[in-house]
């Protein structure tokens, strides 16, 4: 059986990518070169506070295109909310997404929001 993903697991892949910052935040909020690719879905509820939730990521995933496949063909993993309408992000449940697959979507989305000069092999180094 593949163990479930959680905040912890976010935190480790996305710090093992060149240049990555963490953003000091109630959840986890990751950047490169300025650009945030994985973050703490601020969730919200008309008349109540914002409510930060660590046990679902919001993915940069490049376009519209993309956004769309995700959504039809894992809606158990990935939904939207009208928030998000136009925007080339997804949420992520990580307590159903295996470790494995959320490195492989963390990397995605860090190699769409970083720099062409930063990209080499993600193998490479880690940290800023």
């Amino acid at each position: 059986m593949t163990a479930m993903a959680d905040a912890d697991d976010v935190r480790r892949v996305a710090l093992s990518l060149p240049h990555v910052v963490e953003i000091d935040s109630d959840g986890f909020d990751f950047r490169v070169a300025g650009k945030g690719f994985v973050w703490s879905y601020p969730e919200r509820t008309p008349g109540r506070p914002r409510r930060i939730r660590t046990d679902i990521a919001v993915l940069y995933v490049g376009d519209e295109a993309e956004k769309q496949a995700l959504l039809l063909g894992e809606p158990d993993l990935f939904f939207t909310t009208p928030a998000y309408d136009g925007s080339p992000l997804v949420m992520l449940r990580l307590a159903h997404v295996g470790v494995e697959r959320l490195t492989e979507l963390v990397t995605d989305a860090w190699r769409m929001r970083a720099p062409d000069s930063l990209i080499g092999d993600p193998e490479e180094g880690a940290g800023a």
